[in-house]
């Protein structure tokens, strides 16, 4: 009969598998360590961006840990540098033909999806979630600490942007979709009291847990790679966006800025769904890189003038990451940017612009504002603001919130 070691040892990179109890980690913790055993949720795994950082520097807190996501469309080099000897469990949906081509158009699925992994024999659980991780299915003496990025976005305050960019405010499909994410409110609203602590990856997310789920939760900042960063405070003369392209970035709107603006350069970085789309609107003036390599896509925004973003981020590591690059930010004065950024006007050594109103005019009225001010705004004040985001503050945080979420669950059963 093989051991649990010998079991750990056989795991494979990833197992696509809806229930494993015969790869699930016992309860009991062996003589060598005091440290539990811990499961971690994560929604899904597209591409490594934001969420999936913040999953990385989760199996460095908790080394052992097995991962449970959905889907996992992470390529080798990826997987070999974030997540080496890491257990990656899928659901059976992973395996559908050609399902990275369409797993977001699943998302009706996914709370059903996200029930079906057997995590109960561990004796933690860590979710990452941004829609559905944290309603997995746990014991009543198991402790579960649920790092939250966002309520489910699309299905609350967000819907009715998402109804109107996708062209289903009307007709026999918006009222099919609203249905769908009328359903998905009700799960969501159900499972929000499984975990026994919540975290907020800024005040923002944290404003949403407290008017959506009714509970109280602390904030952590996500962790930025700071030291990993390159610091450059000699600018080239162009700005740049950076991010998925998907329709709540705003992308549209900074474009559509600089169509006005042809004696400015832009440069935007990233794909999505809204790729195709985005470059029919740009004019001449703004160029397109698509997805770049790490290394070439911190060199880019490093030597921008300011990296522009007009859309309202849960947090937004990218605008933290540029913080540290020493490029200041023009960004809507709303979501996860008013932690970032130390506005003109309002602190002593300001690292960028926010402004008001999420718009085209606005947008120009920001960028022409920076400019008049620029000689305010020092690279040296930009990437001194994002040290106070940096990882082992984080993984310190983490710590800390697990170690209480463990403590509580002991106190209530023993």
């Amino acid at each position: 009969m093989s051991t649990p070691a010998d079991r750990r040892t056989a795991a494979v990179q990833t197992a696509e598998v809806i229930n494993m109890p015969d790869r699930a980690i016992p309860t009991e913790r062996t003589a060598k360590t005091s440290q539990p055993r811990v499961a971690i949720v994560h929604d899904w795994c597209p591409s490594f961006r934001g969420g999936e950082r913040v999953l990385a520097e989760l199996c460095a807190v908790f080394e052992g840990a097995d991962v449970f996501t959905i889907f996992d469309f992470l390529p080798a080099d990826v997987k070999a540098e974030y997540f080496e000897n890491v257990a990656i469990h899928t659901s059976v949906a992973n395996r559908l033909p050609f399902v990275e081509k369409y797993y977001r158009n699943l998302f009706f699925a996914c709370p059903f999806l996200i029930e079906q992994f057997d995590v109960t024999s561990y004796d933690a659980v860590v979710s990452s979630s941004a829609a559905f991780a944290r309603g997995v299915l746990t014991r009543p003496d198991q402790a579960h600490l649920s790092y939250v990025h966002s309520p489910i976005r699309y299905a609350w305050d967000e819907q009715f942007s998402y109804l109107d960019q996708g062209a289903m405010k009307y007709g026999p499909k918006g009222l099919l979709f609203r249905y769908m994410l009328h359903k998905l409110r009700t799960w969501d609203t159900r499972t929000a009291h499984g975990p026994d602590i919540m975290l907020a990856n800024s005040s923002y997310v944290r404003a949403r847990i407290g008017r959506i789920y009714g509970r109280n939760s602390d904030v952590v900042f996500p962790p930025v790679e700071v030291d990993k960063l390159t610091f450059r405070s000699e600018k080239d003369d162009y700005y740049v966006t950076a991010s998925f392209l998907a329709p709540y970035k705003r992308t549209d709107l900074v474009i559509q800025a600089f169509n006005e603006m042809p004696d400015r350069r832009l440069v935007v970085v990233g794909e999505g769904q809204q790729s195709s789309t985005l470059r029919k609107l740009a004019k001449a003036n703004v160029t397109f890189t698509g997805f770049l390599p790490r290394a070439e896509y911190v060199d880019t925004v490093a030597r921008a003038r300011a990296l522009v973003f007009a859309g309202c981020e849960d947090f937004g590591i990218a605008l933290a990451e540029a913080q540290a690059c020493g490029t200041p930010l023009v960004a809507l004065g709303r979501g996860g940017a008013r932690d970032i950024v130390r506005a003109l006007g309002h602190a002593a050594r300001p690292t960028g612009v926010l402004y008001k109103q999420q718009t085209v005019a606005d947008t120009i009225a920001a960028v022409e504002h920076f400019e008049d001010h620029s000689s305010e705004i020092t690279a040296e004040a930009c990437r001194d603001n994002a040290v106070r985001f940096g990882s082992e503050r984080f993984r310190r945080e983490i710590r800390a919130a697990f170690e209480r979420s463990v403590a509580s669950r002991d106190a209530a059963f023993g």
